[in-house]
């Protein structure tokens, strides 16, 4: 049955498949996914909402429904009424359960993370596709965070905040944070750590980033003794000038 529904969902949803990656040497992509342990994170925190909506529904409407069912002055038709009703919400709530279940594994399915040798790129969603592209030169801070559950299940996030976002992330939905990129549910969050800085700092290493700015203060003395030298060249030349003129009003 899920197979079905997943087949269905790529078709009508036109969810795209792998995504290519971002810029940068293909040969240095390394491709990442989410944790088995992340689905089973996701069902968990499935389960709590689904077993509260299961209740409330029962609380809201079975329960006072039977009640009223079995009152005995109740006429035919009401009870009647009451039964559609209650049979109808419960089958809802049911259904959306199990459609929620079904949207939840095929995210898990179809999350990706790619990092090249300059950017990264994540895509996850199914209903709405967020897909972002990070450059290396814009990343400001990269970190791992847990919570206990997480942490009982070995899987963590890493999170890759950008320096002003606007210009080394693009995102291709509005509700996306456009400052901040996750590696949601891996189990390897101190490799992936590790390795965005290894290539920030082999970035770095290239001319660009830190280096570029501690080359153009280097320079700077140079250009301002540079600036000097030219003034006392252009004095010099108005004192050649004064004095021929002092020479020629003599003669």
């Amino acid at each position: 049955m899920y197979s079905a529904f997943r087949d269905w969902a790529e078709r009508v949803l036109r969810i795209p498949p792998q995504p290519s990656p971002p810029p940068g040497d293909e040969a240095s992509a390394r491709v990442f996914r989410a944790a088995p342990a992340f689905f089973k994170y996701r069902v968990i925190m499935w389960a709590m909402g689904s077993a509260f909506a299961l209740l409330s529904g029962l609380f809201v409407f079975v329960i006072p429904n039977a009640v009223l069912f079995s009152a005995e002055r109740a006429p035919g038709a009401l009870r009647g009424g009451v039964l559609i009703v209650t049979f109808t919400v419960f089958a809802i709530i049911v259904l959306q359960t199990l459609f929620s279940f079904a949207v939840l594994r095929l995210d898990y399915e179809k999350r990706w993370y790619i990092v090249t040798d300059r950017s990264l790129r994540i895509r996850e969603g199914v209903i709405v596709v967020r897909e972002m592209t990070v450059t290396f030169a814009n990343i400001q801070n990269v970190s791992i965070t847990e919570g206990p559950i997480q942490r009982a299940l070995g899987i963590a996030d890493v999170k890759v905040e950008t320096a002003g976002g606007g210009g080394g992330a693009h995102q291709k939905q509005p509700d996306l944070n456009l400052h901040t990129a996750w590696f949601r549910g891996i189990d390897n969050a101190p490799e992936v750590k590790e390795l965005i800085q290894q290539r920030l700092r082999a970035l770095k290493d290239t001319g660009l980033g830190h280096r570029e700015e501690e080359h153009l203060g280097a320079s700077a003395p140079s250009a301002s003794r540079g600036s000097a030298a030219f003034l006392q060249a252009l004095r010099a030349v108005r004192d050649e000038a004064r004095a021929l003129r002092i020479v020629a009003t003599a003669s």
